[in-house]
C-alpha cells in the first residue's frame, strides 16, 4: 500500500498492515495505526486482542509476517533488533516493575542514566553535576523526591512503578510504551499516575495499554480499541464507549 511521503514524515509511529501469526493463530491481523509526534494514545481491548503483540512488534521482540512499522521519518523498525530500537529512543515499561530492590531510589536512577540495567561499579563513582541535575528532575517528575534515599524494595507498589518509569526517562526516549501502569494501584496512586503520564507526554510520545477505563478517561486522550488483532474503533473515550461494536466485544462483558 503506497502512502504520500508527507503523511508519514509528520508521524512519530506508523504501523501499516501489520500481521503476526503464531501457529496459525493471527495475533495481529493487518493492523494499522498512526501516532502523531507528541501524542499520547490509550490502547484498550479484550484479552487476546493483540495489545501485547503490538508492543512486541514495535520494540522488535516479535517480527511481523507482513506490514511495516515506521518510526519518525523513515526508520523501518522491522529491520532492527531490540537493542537497536531501544537505542533509537523507544522505551518500554512492562506490567511488573523491575527495579533494583537493594539499592536506593537515587542509585536506581543513576544506574539507568549510565545506560546499564545491571548494578555494578558505577555506584562507586560519584555522579557528575549534570547527572545529579538530571536525577533531581526525574525525581520531581515521578514524585519521589522525598523517597530518594529509600531502598527501592521498601517502596509501595505504585512508587515502584513510578521509579521504573523514571528509569526509562533516564534513557531519554522519544516514545514511551507503558503496559497496564495502574494495575494494583490505590485510587490516589492511579490519579497521580494519570497526572505523571500527562506531564511526560509534554515532551514525548506515549502509548498506554490499559484495562482500567476510569484511568483511560482520566488520561483524556484518543483511544484505539483492538479486537482480534485489528482496530475495532478509534476516537475519544466517549466515542468508543458508545460504539455498539465495542460494547458488544469488550465493555458489555
Amino acid at each position: 500500500m503506497s502512502h504520500p511521503i508527507g503523511a508519514v514524515s509528520e508521524t512519530l509511529l506508523y504501523l501499516n498492515g501489520v500481521t503476526v501469526s503464531f501457529d496459525g493463530f493471527r495475533a495481529l491481523n493487518s493492523l494499522s495505526l498512526v501516532l502523531e509526534p507528541g501524542e499520547m494514545r490509550a490502547i484498550i481491548g479484550p484479552n487476546g486482542a493483540g495489545k501485547t503483540t503490538m508492543m512486541d512488534v514495535i520494540t522488535g521482540k516479535t517480527r511481523p509476517d507482513e506490514g511495516s512499522v515506521v518510526f519518525g521519518a523513515d526508520t523501518d523498525l522491522t529491520k532492527l533488533d531490540e537493542p537497536a530500537i531501544a537505542a533509537l529512543g523507544i522505551g518500554r515499561k512492562f506490567q511488573k516493575p523491575t527495579v533494583f530492590e537493594p539499592h536506593t531510589v537515587w542509585d536506581n536512577l543513576l544506574l539507568a542514566l549510565a545506560g546499564d540495567r545491571r548494578p555494578r561499579f558505577t555506584l562507586l563513582a560519584r555522579e557528575t553535576p549534570s547527572e545529579r541535575r538530571r536525577i533531581e528532575e526525574i525525581l520531581a517528575t515521578i514524585r519521589l523526591t522525598e523517597q530518594r534515599h529509600r531502598r527501592a524494595g521498601d517502596l509501595s507498589h505504585g512508587q515502584k512503578q513510578w521509579l521504573e518509569i523514571g528509569m526509562l526517562l533516564a534513557q531519554q526516549p522519544q516514545l514511551l510504551l507503558v503496559d497496564e501502569p495502574v494495575a494494583g494501584m490505590t485510587d490516589a496512586e492511579t490519579a497521580q499516575t494519570a497526572e505523571l503520564l500527562r506531564e511526560i507526554n509534554r515532551t514525548r510520545g506515549v502509548v498506554v495499554v490499559e484495562h482500567d477505563m476510569h484511568f483511560v478517561r482520566a488520561l483524556g486522550v484518543k483511544v484505539t480499541v483492538l479486537h482480534e488483532g485489528s482496530v475495532l474503533s478509534e476516537g475519544s473515550i466517549d466515542h468508543v464507549s458508545a460504539d455498539p461494536k465495542v460494547v458488544e466485544v469488550y465493555l458489555g462483558r
